[in-house]
């Protein structure tokens, strides 16, 4: 059986050869062959010339590089796309992700799950990353159409029929995450402890975290828009409401000096709403901008994969 390891990479120079090392050991206590695919995402470092080195070495090592950073989600896709293996595993560069888990995910794949999907333990995960994480998951229940479990990330093996129904969904803006758990199939899972980068800075920052989160809240559902409608409608109700007791008041009672802290009020809570409902819907409106342009996910610079790219 042929496994396809998926690498998207960003400026990983000194994390490339030690997971290389330990993908290939892993393989050696094995009887399956494998393909590690690394995926450069447009690195500025000496990241290219590593993945090079590797792959005239050993044959196994595969690599395309693309003419810029395109980002992870492109750079996972591209991936996916050249896997030719009977499973894949997506990992990522940092060996946050341990390799040592891959006989265990292989095993339970030939027990007939199509999905096995390592599941991180965040009891060793700084709070600051704790605290946007949490915040998404108990979102996610109520905003979101699949259900995301925490700790689930891109860490995991696919079935090639898993593989093929990810590479039939070909939005422009990606969120992976959902999308695996879109396609459905049979899935289980693998608990592992969260590991400190090996060498280097994470490329994800507390907002990037924080715009991830946000991308796959409105990439799955529109709830956010029926959110502004019910809201629109509650305020607007509120506002006749109030209207209408202002008007029998002043009939009642004649009209008293007018109220500076009400009008202001109402005006910035209003013009607060049509602004919060305005940026949602700009949110959608712009990815119907982008995925009419259909622009390609990712453009190829370099690769030793010589099939039809």
């Amino acid at each position: 059986m042929l496994i396809s390891i998926v690498v998207p990479l960003y400026n990983e120079e000194t994390n490339i050869s030690i997971l290389h090392e330990k993908v290939s050991n892993v393989f050696l206590n094995l009887a399956h062959q494998f393909e590690l695919i690394f995926i450069n995402d447009g690195s500025s470092d000496n990241s290219l010339n590593i993945l090079k080195s590797l792959s005239d070495k050993d044959s196994h090592v595969k690599y395309i590089s693309f003419s810029k950073n395109f980002g992870k989600e492109s750079a996972m896709y591209c991936g996916l796309k050249h896997a030719n293996g009977d499973a894949t595993v997506i990992m990522d560069s940092d060996l946050q992700h341990p390799p040592e888990l891959i006989p265990d995910m292989i095993n339970l794949y030939q027990d007939g799950y199509h999905q096995v999907v390592g599941i991180r333990n965040r009891k060793k995960e700084s709070f600051i990353k704790r605290i946007p994480a949490s915040a998404f998951y108990k979102l996610s229940k109520y905003l979101v159409e699949v259900k995301f479990k925490s700790g689930e990330g891109d860490f995991r093996l696919m079935s090639q029929q898993v593989v093929d129904s990810i590479l039939k969904l070909t939005e422009y803006n990606r969120f992976s995450k959902g999308l695996f758990e879109w396609v459905g199939f049979s899935k289980t899972s693998i608990q592992y402890y969260h590991q400190e980068r090996n060498e280097g800075k994470s490329k994800y920052s507390i907002f990037k975290l924080i715009d991830y989160g946000f991308d796959g809240i409105i990439s799955f559902n529109n709830k956010p828009l029926r959110l502004c409608f019910y809201f629109g409608g509650i305020t607007m109700f509120v506002c006749l409401l109030y209207i209408l007791i202002s008007f029998i008041n002043i009939l009642m009672n004649g009209i008293d000096e007018p109220g500076y802290f009400t009008i202001i009020s109402s005006i910035l809570f209003l013009g607060g709403l049509q602004l919060f409902s305005l940026g949602i819907i700009g949110e959608y409106i712009g990815r119907i901008y982008f995925e009419s342009k259909d622009r390609p996910k990712y453009i190829i610079e370099q690769s030793n994969i010589f099939e039809d790219q």
